[in-house]
């Protein structure tokens, strides 16, 4: 394959089976894509146990862009796909007493937490767990295969997406997200450089599309210094709670709260390092307080007039998660396929240029049936 400049970069065609373009223009800014992209979070972890090459390969089945593996570290330096690195939840490790004197009380980004970590198992240890669902009472389907997957790494997930692209004839994305930074690297284990080394030694994230999101800023910032030699990624910047504080922030003594990076003056400087803002999609349009959908915030389009793409997490199916004004009377955990669908629509109608769900079906046919202007 020729070279290519950040102009023109390979992108998975937004459901359109078939490779399209994603492009910068004249500033060096990312152009938005024709179709908003499908963002797996997770994998389909709605209807697999999250982060297993099950819930990647659902994903991709249902007509996923782009794959999301979240990465922890391991204590001998191998980076495993689990959303958070306690454990605790997604694995069978409290069936294990072998692992019984692992458990412990750490405070990772400010929060308390009692478990289990990855970063206190070697990467074979980790190999004798399997990954369950996360959700109680709920995600039925998810939990049918519980106990059937191990725990895998980011180049075992690059390996298996190469492989499900030749098989397809289409390009698939990976979206990982480092988990984590700031906590990581405190303890002699920073993400970021493992996986950067990892993402040039493979052919195929030399090529495919790749974003990096992080709820951290210091990183984000670092890393596009260092991406001269890979234009095929892109960075996506999370954005959290408005009154809470980026951890890297924070542990800096920083106490200026992700509100403030929502202004213009924020948004501008954002865009000088990420090519995404991604915020929950309460920030884009939230709920009134009876729990009804109620108007857009602005937050979309000043984005977009700071140069960012605009993504969004995350669109889950269930009652639960819906607004009230969409939900049916199946109950909190049951799924409202409609309601999901009503729901995506009103975002999709923001003009998002991609968006997470643990329902790639869901996803694909809200994309499908929306009005391109």
């Amino acid at each position: 394959m020729m070279a290519m400049s950040r102009r023109e970069i390979l992108c998975a065609g937004a459901g359109l089976g078939a490779a399209m373009m994603w492009s910068v223009d004249a500033m060096a800014r990312p152009v938005r894509p024709a179709k908003p992209l499908l963002l797996a979070h997770r994998g389909a972890s709605a209807l697999r146990p999250e982060h297993t090459l099950a819930s990647y390969a659902k994903a991709i089945a249902d007509g996923a862009d782009f794959i999301e593996p979240d990465l922890c570290c391991t204590k001998d330096g191998a980076l495993v796909a689990r959303h958070e690195n306690n454990i605790a939840e997604t694995t069978d490790v409290a069936a294990h007493p072998e692992f019984a004197d692992r458990r412990r009380v750490k405070v990772v980004d400010g929060e308390k937490l009692d478990g289990w970590f990855t970063e206190d198992f070697a990467l074979a240890e980790l190999k004798t767990l399997r990954a369950k669902e996360r959700l109680t009472g709920t995600r039925e389907e998810s939990h049918s295969y519980d106990g059937q997957f191990q725990v895998v790494t980011l180049e075992e997930v690059i390996d298996f997406v190469a492989a499900e692209s030749a098989a397809r004839g289409k390009l698939i994305g990976l979206i990982p997200e480092v988990k984590h930074s700031t906590y990581f690297a405190s303890i002699g284990l920073p993400i970021e450089a493992r996986m950067m080394a990892i993402l040039r030694a493979h052919t195929y994230t030399r090529k495919a599309p790749v974003v990096i999101q992080s709820f951290e800023i210091g990183n984000l910032q670092a890393l596009r210094k260092g991406l001269s030699d890979m234009p095929n990624v892109q960075l996506m910047q999370l954005i959290g709670a408005p009154q809470e504080v980026p951890a890297d922030r924070a542990a800096a003594g920083d106490k200026r709260p992700w509100a403030q990076w929502l202004t213009p003056e924020g948004l501008a400087e954002m865009a000088t390092y990420a090519d995404w803002i991604s915020p929950n999609q309460r920030l884009l349009i939230p709920t009134l307080p009876d729990g009804r959908l109620g108007q857009p915030s602005g937050l979309a389009e000043a984005a977009r007039k700071a140069g960012l793409l605009v993504g969004c997490w995350t669109f889950r199916p269930e009652n639960r998660f819906l607004p009230v004004d969409l939900r049916n009377g199946a109950g909190d955990g049951a799924r409202n396929e409609a309601g999901s669908l009503a729901e995506m629509a009103r975002y999709l109608a923001l003009g998002l240029d991609g968006f997470f769900t643990d329902d790639p079906a869901l996803g694909r046919a809200a994309i499908d049936r929306m009005k391109l202007s």
